[in-house]
């Protein structure tokens, strides 16, 4: 293998799994790199998505350019992270065993928990970022969100984090992002946002971008931690439930505070 396909191996596995988007098939023979290398598809990701809410927000309304975000980033991903959090909510909501639990995550049908968490999560991020994509400079919150969510994934990677018993793709991808990998990744996406929103809006904005950031990966730590306790570890739906969640945590602190 020489060295340049061994450097592309990594991001075409991550945009392939990730995205709808076509690869080689050098992108598809392997999962290793869909971790290590999910926050510079979320970097892409948020941009277009952040692109496409401020089109719709001038041309319509806030509202209408948040949920035509939130239905681009649903098609591009195929709504991968989407179906992960329902899952985990049908598993981890009713009060059950671990091996039931797991087992009703497999499963192809949402149930009631899985239904009112994705509605409930999906009314959240929407009207925040309507409220987000209403003021100057905004957008850079959303694009920040979409990037922070695949942060919260890729530490699903590091070496020593449980695997669940069964998850084949929790296997694949364990111990494949390391820590010095991983906070370096975080350095690189906290100084692109604040620097972005310290030129656009000023030192607030990025002082809050980054708080926002914090807290999302924080949120995504919590369901880690919860599937973790319940589960026995993760699996590829709670890494999708863990995006979820530090996206939707990113929206609402921003869109709370941000001036």
């Amino acid at each position: 293998m020489s060295d340049r396909r061994a450097w592309w191996a990594g991001p075409l596995e991550s945009v392939a799994l990730l995205t709808v988007v076509r690869v080689p098939a050098a992108g598809t023979t392997s999962t290793r790199g869909v971790l290590p290398w999910a926050p510079l598809v979320g970097l892409a990701l948020g941009g277009v998505a952040a692109g496409v809410g401020v089109l719709g927000a001038h041309l319509v309304s806030p509202l209408a350019g948040a949920v035509t975000a939130l239905a681009l980033l649903a098609t591009l991903t195929r709504a991968l992270h989407l179906d992960g959090l329902a899952d985990t909510a049908d598993g981890l909501g009713p009060l059950r065993g671990r091996e039931r639990a797991l087992q009703v995550m497999h499963q192809g049908d949402v149930g009631p928990f899985g239904v009112v968490t994705l509605v409930l999560t999906l009314l959240l991020q929407a009207a925040a970022g309507a409220a987000l994509l209403a003021r100057d400079g905004g957008w850079l919150a959303l694009w920040t969100a979409v990037v922070v969510a695949r942060l919260a994934m890729a530490r699903a990677g590091l070496p020593g984090t449980p695997t669940a018993e069964g998850s084949s793709l929790g296997r694949a991808v364990a111990g494949t992002v390391s820590r010095p990998w991983l906070v370096g990744w975080v350095l690189i996406c906290a100084a692109l946002a604040a620097a972005a929103a310290w030129l656009l809006t000023g030192p607030a904005a990025a002082a809050v971008l980054v708080g926002a950031l914090a807290a999302g990966l924080l949120a995504g730590e919590a369901v880690r931690a919860r599937a973790s306790a319940r589960l026995g570890g993760v699996t590829g739906d709670v890494m999708g439930a863990m995006g979820e969640a530090a996206a939707t945590v990113v929206l609402l602190v921003a869109a709370a505070s941000m001036p």
